[in-house]
Formats: structure tokens, sequence, C-alpha cells
């Protein structure tokens, strides 16, 4: 669990490779309308988020006690707007894990222009890209390295220099990220879906992710938290992007039922974990004994649920109000 932090990382990454796939063909026929993909993002998204962090608000007295009131104005204001990834000392303020629909908002601002821009043709050209982009997203942890500007003598997921939180939680830093992910995108159309490539660059992808993850606290934290694994989260998803049995074992419904539900599950397990936790209700209904287990089941069927009643819901509510007005 220590090295779940990687987990974001990969998101990122899959963000960009799912938004390619989707909508390269139709921005390549110039049939990409920047409101309509913004409008169904939106629809998408917002729901869950606000609904995060209405369940959250109890989380707002510990932030009046951490923050000045200038900093805790400043928090409620750009959390519901997506902004606080912009504030390091603000990124994680109200709800922790919301910092990355911050990164998230940034990255659907800029990709009606990015995919429209000329896209690569030959295989060598979109590896030699993907090459650029993993390197570029290793520069500005390699200067935190070198320059150590919070002067941590071994920095960790735990670190709280302002230095560190920018490199953590600014959306500039996790850009490369989702630029990888769309040159995934171009590079997925390039390898047959059955061909056995596939299958054995996720195996070793899996293979080396668990190793990394086994000695991860002796690996350099700042650059495991974003860049390192590019190559490795490429092979996975590319693997289960094909048609092999690692494909098929991860399209099994239940995978499916919980990926379509990841996203509110990520957005309501850092929260519900701490209420539940807190309420102290596994101790008094005698299922603490089950712990953690129960309470990652109690996630999942929250994150299920959620996706039901707010979520499908919001996103139709939404989607009605911001579809443009029939000509008249």
């Amino acid at each position: 669990m220590n090295g779940g932090y990687i987990s974001v990382s990969f998101f990122l990454l899959l963000s960009g490779f799912i938004l390619t796939y989707n909508y390269a063909e139709k921005a390549q026929r110039g049939a990409l309308s920047a409101r309509s993909f913004w409008s169904a993002r939106f629809s998408r998204l917002y729901p869950v988020y606000a609904f995060s962090l209405l369940l959250s608000a109890g989380m707002l007295i510990q932030e009046v006690q951490a923050h000045t009131k200038l900093d805790f104005g400043l928090g409620v204001i750009l959390t519901p707007l997506l902004l606080q990834g912009w504030h390091p000392a603000l990124s994680t303020f109200w709800n922790t894990p919301a910092w990355t629909m911050s990164t998230e908002a940034f990255f659907y601002l800029l990709f009606p222009w990015l995919i429209t821009r000329r896209r690569p043709r030959q295989t060598g050209t979109i590896l030699a890209i993907l090459f650029a982009v993993w390197i570029s997203g290793l520069v500005l942890p390699g200067l935190y390295m070198h320059f150590n500007p919070d002067g941590d003598a071994h920095p960790d997921r735990y670190s709280v220099g302002i230095w560190m939180r920018a490199l953590k939680f600014m959306p500039l830093q996790h850009l490369p990220s989702f630029l990888f992910g769309m040159g995934l995108g171009f590079l997925n159309e390039k390898i047959r879906p059955e061909s056995r490539k596939r299958l054995v660059m996720g195996l070793l992808a899996f293979a080396a992710l668990y190793l990394i993850l086994c000695v991860g606290d002796r690996m350099p934290y700042v650059v495991m938290h974003d860049g390192l694994l590019m190559p490795l989260f490429g092979g996975v998803v590319l693997c289960l992007a094909g048609q092999n049995p690692l494909a098929r074992f991860f399209g099994l419904l239940p995978f499916i039922a919980i990926g379509e539900a990841s996203y509110c599950l990520y957005l309501l397990h850092f929260n519900l974990w701490t209420l539940l936790h807190d309420s102290h209700l596994l101790e008094k209904s005698g299922l603490i004994v089950f712990d953690p287990w129960i309470s990652y089941l109690l996630l999942i069927v929250a994150a299920l649920l959620t996706k039901k009643l707010i979520e499908r819901p919001g996103r139709n509510w939404i989607s009605r109000r911001l579809q443009p007005a029939p000509a008249q």
C-alpha cells in the first residue's frame, strides 16, 4: 500500500490514452468541437467531484485550524473551481485526492488543441516522441534531487516542503504523463490487437512493476511519484488494449464494474476511510476483526452506489442543460 501513490501517474497517463483512443479519428476529420468535448467531460466528472466535496464538508473544520484566514478563503474558492492544484499550499485542501482533478481540468482544456495538431505517422517517430516525453517528465524531479530546495535529507511521500508540494501537485509537472498517454494512443493504432507483442509487453511490465513496488522505499521518491514508470505503464496499457488472455481476464464483469466506478472510488476513498474509522462504526458492530478488507469492500460498494445514484443522473442533468439550443 505504501506504493499506491504511483497509481495517480497511471491514471493521468491512462486519461491521455483513452481520450486519444476515443477522439483522434473525430479530430482528424475536423468533427471535434471543443465546446462539446468540454461539456462532455464536465458533465461526466463534476457531479461526483461536487458530491465528494459535500461529503467531505466536515474536513473544513480541520482546514480552518491548519490555514490562515486568507488561505482558508482561497481554498474554499479555488477547490470547487478545480484550481487548487495551482496553489502548492492548498493543493490538497478539503479533499486530498481531488488535486488530480485540478490537473485533469488543465489537460482537458488543452486536449482539443493537442489532438488537432499534426499527428506522427511512423512508428519510429512515435517511439522517439514517447522517449522524449518520458525524459522531459524526469527533468523537474532530477532538478529537485540535485538542488534539494526544501533541505529534506530523505524526501518521501510524507515530505511537506513547499517545493515538494509544487512538484507533486502542480499540473504542469504531470503534463508529460498525459502526453505520453496520447502518444500511446497513436502507437496503439500501429500494433494489431491480437499481436503477441502486447501480451509480452504486459507480462514484462506487470513483473517489473511488482519488483519495483517490492523495493519502492529504496528508490528515489521524487522520480517514482511521476515520470520514471511511464514506459512500464505504457506496456500495461497496450497489453490490456489488445486481444489476449490478460485483457480477457481484466475484461471480466467484476473488473469492468470496479473500473467504471474507479473515478468515484478514487475521489471518495480518502475521506470516507477517515469517516468510517473515526466513527468507530466497525468496532461497535464487531466488524473490525475483518479490517482492512471490510473497509475495502465498503468503499467499493460506496463507489458503485455513487456511480449509479450521483454520477449517471448528474451527468444526464448537466448534459441536457449544456447542449446547444436548437436553431430557430
